[in-house]
């Protein structure tokens, strides 16, 4: 009894390190500014003849 008590405390204290992770993860990803969407390569517009 013992030994399964042991077991079931592990695995719902390694699910709650798993779970804090994640939320930690998704946190610094949201902390981060968003990159700037601006083109490496702009071509200038032809004319509409030809």
């Amino acid at each position: 009894m013992s030994r399964l008590l042991a077991a079931l405390l592990t695995i719902v204290a390694a699910a709650a390190l798993a779970v804090g992770a994640a939320l930690g993860i998704v946190a610094l990803l949201d902390a981060t500014p968003a990159q700037p969407d601006t083109p490496l390569i702009t071509y200038e517009q032809a004319g509409q003849g030809s």
